[in-house]
C-alpha cells in the first residue's frame, strides 16, 4: 500500500509504527509533556504514548497551549516521529516551527485524511520527504 500525504512542514524521510488516534485529542491536559504520554482520562487511546511514533491525528481539540506542548514534547527527546493532520492545526506546526527555530530535531508534518490514516493504524511505515507513504 502507497499513499501520498500533502507536506505541512518539510523534515527527512522517516519509519516508525504508526499511532493512529481514534479519536481527536487536545494536546493541552492530554499529552503527558515529559513522556508523551496520553493522559487525558476520556481518550481511546489513553496510557499509549506518541514518543517516537508517527502519530495519526483524526483531528484536534483547540488549545493554543497546544504548541507549548508539542515543544515541550520535543526538548524532551518524548515527540512524534512525524505527525499526520487530517487537517492542518496551525496552532501544533507553530510548536514545530519554534522548536526548529530553537535549532532543536523536530519532526516532519503531513495533512492525510482520516479515513487513510486508520489503515495505517499499529503498523510499521516509511513516509519519504516528499510525503510518500508506504506500510513496511
Amino acid at each position: 500500500m502507497e499513499l501520498k500525504a500533502e507536506i505541512l512542514l518539510p523534515g527527512h524521510a522517516v519509519a516508525g509504527v504508526c499511532l493512529a488516534l481514534t479519536a481527536p485529542i487536545s494536546f493541552w491536559g492530554g499529552v503527558d509533556p515529559a513522556s508523551g504520554a496520553i493522559i487525558d482520562a476520556r481518550h481511546p487511546e489513553r496510557g499509549r504514548n506518541v514518543a517516537g511514533r508517527i502519530l495519526a491525528l483524526p483531528g484536534t481539540i483547540g488549545s493554543s497551549s497546544a504548541s507549548a506542548v508539542l515543544l515541550e514534547l520535543v526538548h524532551a527527546g518524548r515527540a512524534p516521529t512525524a505527525l499526520l493532520m487530517d487537517a492542518p492545526d496551525a496552532i501544533l506546526l507553530l510548536g514545530l516551527v519554534v522548536a526548529r527555530e530553537m535549532g532543536w530535531s523536530t519532526p516532519p508534518a503531513f495533512r492525510l485524511p482520516a479515513a487513510d490514516q486508520k489503515a495505517l493504524a499499529d503498523r510499521r511505515v516509511a513516509i519519504s520527504a516528499q510525503g510518500v507513504i508506504s506500510v513496511e
